[in-house]
Parts: structure tokens; sequence; C-alpha cells
């Protein structure tokens, strides 16, 4: 049976009575729709993008495609949104490192976060969890990693899907509550970095809870803390870090986003169509599976969102003297 958690579902009802969301747009949009996924296919956005196209698909009667564009922690594929024709047929799976962090830690950033885009809605609300792989099997919880790498400052690694993303800056958040100091070893998306924490290429990772989930399942990785605020009914074992005395919570915003300048008509239409894809069994599937929260917001509150992570992001991304270009 398929558990949706009350804060998601209460979530889905409030979007669904949202005026926003109870208008009936007749727009419509002719030909094919690209969703660009900034990143590489077989993350947890590659994931998450590719359920919503199917589901699009029905609900708009266009054929919704993914397009991943790669690079540059995401801003290449923002950038050929940003850059698109404002017609509803290029959309951008946007994610926390697209319009929270690169804006803080790119100084030359081919678009603007906020004047470049205009917001579609917010899909959900992705938990983060720190792992450890087969390479270091002495350290067997969270309490073992710290010690270890106090007792040798740099000398464990940490993967994450590339320099300044969202991976690489939760764990130098975690790196200070903590007082230790980890090698980081920059991917280029959050599957190869996985797959080199499974393979022992590296010590730990901050992945997505669903990725985590998968690797654990055999015991390949270990999971140590989950960075939410309460425990994951995924991993309902998994103990989170403030539980273990580190106080911080964090996980990441997917939501999707037009070109600045598409009009209204069509972005309520587009709205219209990713609520209705969310309330799907499938979709709603594929979510769980990721421990991904239904969390939908229409364009004003995630416009809202984004500036509040923009924020507190970019504190973050400052204070580590973090550089992009």
């Amino acid at each position: 049976m398929l558990t949706i958690p009350r804060r998601a579902l209460a979530a889905l009802a409030a979007a669904a009575i949202h005026p926003a969301a109870a208008q009936t747009s007749s727009a419509s949009i002719p030909g094919t729709i690209r969703v660009v996924v900034p990143y590489n296919p077989g993350g947890i956005t590659d994931i998450l993008a590719r359920a919503l196209a199917q589901q699009m698909t029905l609900q708009l009667g266009s054929s919704v495609v993914v397009e991943n564009r790669a690079g540059a922690n995401g801003s290449i594929g923002a950038t050929v949104v940003a850059r698109g024709a404002p017609d509803g047929t290029v959309l951008l799976l946007g994610v926390t490192d697209t319009h929270a962090v690169n804006p803080a830690a790119m100084h030359n950033l081919s678009y603007d976060a906020n004047r470049d885009f205009a917001p579609i809605g917010n899909i959900t609300n992705v938990p983060l969890t720190l792992a450890v792989g087969p390479s270091r099997r002495e350290l067997a919880d969270l309490k073992a990693l710290l010690g270890a790498a106090k007792a040798k400052p740099g000398a464990l690694t940490h993967s994450s899907w590339g320099v300044g993303s969202v991976s690489q800056i939760a764990m130098l958040r975690i790196a200070e509550a903590t007082g230790i100091e980890l090698l980081h070893v920059p991917f280029t998306g959050a599957a190869p970095a996985a797959q080199a924490l499974a393979a022992g290429q590296v010590d730990s990772m901050v992945l997505p809870a669903g990725a985590a989930e998968a690797l654990a399942r055999d015991g390949t990785i270990r999971i140590l803390a989950t960075l939410s605020p309460q425990r994951l009914a995924l991993l309902p074992g998994t103990p989170t870090l403030q539980e273990q005395g580190v106080p911080l919570s964090i996980s990441i915003f997917q939501a999707l986003f037009a070109p600045a300048r598409t009009p209204a008509p069509l972005l309520a239409r587009l709205h219209e169509a990713m609520m209705a894809s969310l309330r799907a069994p499938a979709m709603l599937e594929v979510l769980r599976a990721q421990a991904a929260l239904p969390d939908p917001m229409p364009p004003e509150g995630l416009a809202a969102l984004v500036r509040q992570e923009q924020e507190a992001w970019g504190r973050v991304v400052k204070a580590g003297n973090i550089r992009l270009d």
C-alpha cells in the first residue's frame, strides 16, 4: 500500500483549492514540450522529470520529453531555458543548485535566477542523507566517522555531484558544525558520485535519501544519518543528525520553471497539468521510492521559496568562499 505523509496530503489539498490551481485554462501548447534536466541521466532530478513528463503528456495531450543538459552545476541547462522561446515548449526542472546556490557562487552566471524564469510551481522537497561506502567498514556510525575525521583531518574523502553543489555545501555545513575536515572529490552528476561511493572510490557522500536507500539494501553503503527534521518513512531505523547532536536540517527543492515572458494562460495550463500529475498514483509511487515529499506550490509560493533559499544558501556559499567561476 502506498502511504503518503499527512504533510504531503495537506499540501496537495491546499494547492488543489488555490485559485491558481482551481482555474481551468484552455490554452494549448502545440508540438513537443521539452523538460530540460540540468544534470546527467540517472540522478533523482532526472528520475523525477521522466515520471513527471509521462504524466504531463497525458494531461496536456502534447508529447513531453526530457532533455539532459548537464554541466557547470546545472547552469548550462538552466541557461538553455532562460534563453528559450516563451511559448510553453521548453521548461526547466530547476533545483536548489540552479536557483539558490549558483546565484551566490557564480559571479558571471549567464542567467538571472529571478528575472529570467517564470515559476510554474514547486514539485517536491527531497530529504538528504549522509552515507559511507564499503572502503571504510570501521565507520559504523556517525560518531565513528567524526572521530576518524578529527584524528586525521583531510584524510577521509567525500564525493558530490559537482563543485558548489548542494551535496558539497551540505557536507561543508556538517563539517563546520562538527569541527571536521574532509577532502572533496567532485563528479559531474549525482549518479556517478553515488557509484563512486558504492565502489569504494570515496569514503562518504551526502546524497538523496531514495538513492541512498537503494544502495543500502544489499549493504553496499551504510547510511549514518538523515538530514531531515524527523526520521523518514523510507528509513525508519536511521537517526537524524539532530538526534545525534548535530543541529542541522538540510533538504533540496525541485520545481518547474518556464522562460520569463511566457504568457499567463500557458503558465496556468502547465501548472494545472503539473498538479494533476502529482495526484497520479504512478507519480506518487516514484516520489515514495525516492523519499521525496510532494510539496506543491503555486507560482507565487515558488517565487517566495526561491528567495528564501537564495538567502539561506547564499550565506553558506559566502562564508565558505565558494566560487564556481
